[in-house]
């Protein structure tokens, strides 16, 4: 265990000669290795890195930590150590970049290489990456008002990455504040709030601050695995959260009029009207992420009281190349599935509530059956992703191109296999069930709570009990759950009052070991790293068939299902949790108890 350095007396910056002795003292770095260090030339732009992150590129062993190696979060920790100094991990998404860059100028940030992350009345928490210069502290705190600064220490790519980002959106929303380039607009709300003698004008959706801003939100919502944006107008000012694995975060808070604005630059890069603000309205527009692979967004406007309500639902182009093990449908439910794909003809159901990943498993599953050999045709609405495979159509409800439209078009097609978006109304199920009858296969989704409520819902939609007997393969009902962070999660003990309520009434064995979420850099201290599906998965045998044909309620087909083996979804999560992917609070909170 290293020994913190003591406060220096003076002021100095550390470099990488610094950095070298310091590590070989501690037996962290071998001579060779400090010699390449030392040796190499750098390149122009290496000049300005930080003596840690030079040192970082080299990959080198770790000397002191067995298979460890001296990347910059170990560079930094050490430091932080030799200083006496926490490490602090600059999490944005927790980060109010308006509090933090009013603490002191941008031209003061950078000079001297630090940052506030944490702002409060009674300290300020700055950031720093050369933890033995003190020189701007005095400066600082004259500034303060009476105000402490805690010294922390942090990620020095970090710091230079969100200092830019941090004072570059706070500029862009005070230059689009200040813009005077047009006249006040009539924001049609029902809660509107008079302000006398206030003739600030309403910021452009062209200016260029605007434009500024709708970029940061796009590649930050990239950066941070985001699968939905939500732009939230209030009274005051407009929320941004961000959807990630699933659940929701605030993110920032917007004044009311650029709030305003960046929603109609949005609709104005979705092709959407944007004098339109009664009615709500469907878009999208195409980017490319942060990897600079092409990503398709779906923008949908809701009007509400104070303002145009936006979401932005983010597709991952990564969808389409993903396995069904990434999935989470493996061993014996990959087997039905892939039983049921490989019929001829027939219906293929997939059900769950929105956001459950329906679309996600029809299209990985499509993109597997679209040989050469086939033609494979979607009709959705809208398109959500574009893959050139596929023979894709939109439903279009302006020239009365719906769904049942669409199939009837498909079949003339000459087509293998079909998609349907969602089988929704009596005339798309019935159109649905031709094409089946007549030699193809059909995929398609329900909203249903679980597989054999599927059965009950096309009998609710008109399509006779003989008919689902006779078309439809099988169903499944999917739900996604939080994935434990692989680089971080531990061994505990199993509750057994919550493993007996997860798995009730079938009274499952309870495991031996499970794994709890701990939190770490990877998972930005969630425990949690993406998600994956648990499946319900019903294929329709010839005794199914027969007490479907016969008209038998709800209760009947699950009892039956149940007898030949259907695992419901909680079982199914339950399994996940004994293969230490996920736990049972996660189960819990997503899967429904039949």
């Amino acid at each position: 265990m290293n020994k913190p350095v003591a406060k220096t007396p003076f002021s100095f910056r550390i470099d990488t000669r610094w950095c070298l002795d310091e590590l070989m003292k501690d037996g962290r770095i071998s001579q060779r290795n400090s010699n390449q260090a030392s040796t190499t030339p750098r390149t122009r732009e290496q000049l300005n890195w930080h003596p840690l992150q030079v040192l970082a590129q080299f990959d080198f062993d770790d000397e002191g930590v067995a298979g460890g190696k001296l990347d910059l979060e170990v560079l930094t920790a050490w430091l932080a150590e030799r200083a006496g100094q926490p490490v602090f991990h600059i999490d944005p998404i927790k980060i109010r970049a308006a509090d933090i860059t009013a603490v002191m100028s941008y031209a003061f940030a950078e000079r001297h290489g630090i940052l506030a992350v944490v702002a409060t009345k009674e300290e300020v928490t700055i950031a720093s990456a050369q933890p033995f210069h003190n020189e701007w502290e005095a400066n600082l705190q004259q500034s303060l008002g009476g105000r402490i600064i805690k010294r922390v220490m942090a990620n020095p790519a970090d710091i230079h990455r969100y200092t830019i980002e941090f004072y570059r959106l706070v500029r862009a929303i005070e230059g689009a504040n200040a813009s005077d380039g047009v006249a006040r607009q009539y924001v049609s709300n029902f809660e509107q709030l008079l302000e006398l003698g206030n003739s600030s004008a309403s910021p452009d959706a062209n200016d260029q601050h605007i434009v500024n801003i709708v970029d940061w939100l796009l590649q930050y919502a990239f950066d941070q695995r985001a699968s939905d944006i939500h732009l939230e107008p209030r009274r005051e000012v407009g929320r941004v959260r961000f959807r990630i694995d699933g659940v929701l975060h605030n993110i920032y808070e917007f004044p009311h009029l650029i709030m305003n604005a960046v929603v109609s630059r949005i609709k104005i890069l979705g092709r959407m009207n944007v004098a339109e603000k009664r009615k709500p309205q469907d878009g999208r527009l195409k980017t490319r992420n942060t990897k600079g692979q092409e990503t398709e967004l779906r923008l949908a406007t809701l009007p509400t009281a104070f303002g145009e309500k936006l979401v932005m639902r983010i597709f991952d182009p990564d969808v389409l190349v993903r396995g069904f093990k990434e999935l989470g449908l493996m061993g014996e439910d990959y087997e039905k599935w892939q039983k049921m794909v490989t019929e001829p003809n027939g219906i293929i159901l997939v059900t769950g509530p929105t956001g459950s990943g329906k679309t996600t498993t029809l299209y990985s599953t499509l993109k597997q059956l679209a040989t050469d050999e086939v033609n494979v045709c979607t009709i959705e609405d809208p398109i959500e992703m574009i893959e050139a495979s596929f023979n894709q159509m939109q439903v279009q409800h302006n020239i009365e191109l719906d769904f049942a439209d669409g199939i009837r078009a498909l079949m003339r097609q000459d087509p293998d296999i079909i998609m349907v978006g969602e089988v929704r109304d009596p005339e798309t199920a019935d159109m649905a069930i031709q094409a089946a009858l007549t030699g193809h296969l059909v995929l398609s989704s329900l909203h249903t709570n679980d597989a054999p409520s599927s059965i009950t819902r096309l009998a609710d939609l008109g399509v006779q009990p003989f008919l689902i007997s006779a078309t439809v393969l099988g169903v499944m009902a999917q739900r996604l759950v939080r994935r434990l962070c692989p680089h971080c999660k531990v061994e505990t003990e199993c509750d057994e009052k919550a493993w007996v309520q997860l798995t009730q009434p079938w009274k499952a064995p309870v495991p031996k070991k499970v794994y709890a979420p701990k939190g770490c850099l990877e998972c930005r201290d969630t425990g949690y790293l993406g998600r994956m599906g648990i499946y319900e998965i019903m294929l329709l045998s010839h005794e199914l068939k027969r007490i479907i044909s016969e008209g038998a309620q709800l209760g009947d087909v699950r009892k039956q299902a149940y007898k030949e083996g259907l695992l419901p979804l909680r079982l199914s999560g339950a399994q996940k949790v004994a293969q230490g992917m996920t736990t049972i609070e996660e189960v819990l909170r997503i899967a429904p108890l039949n």
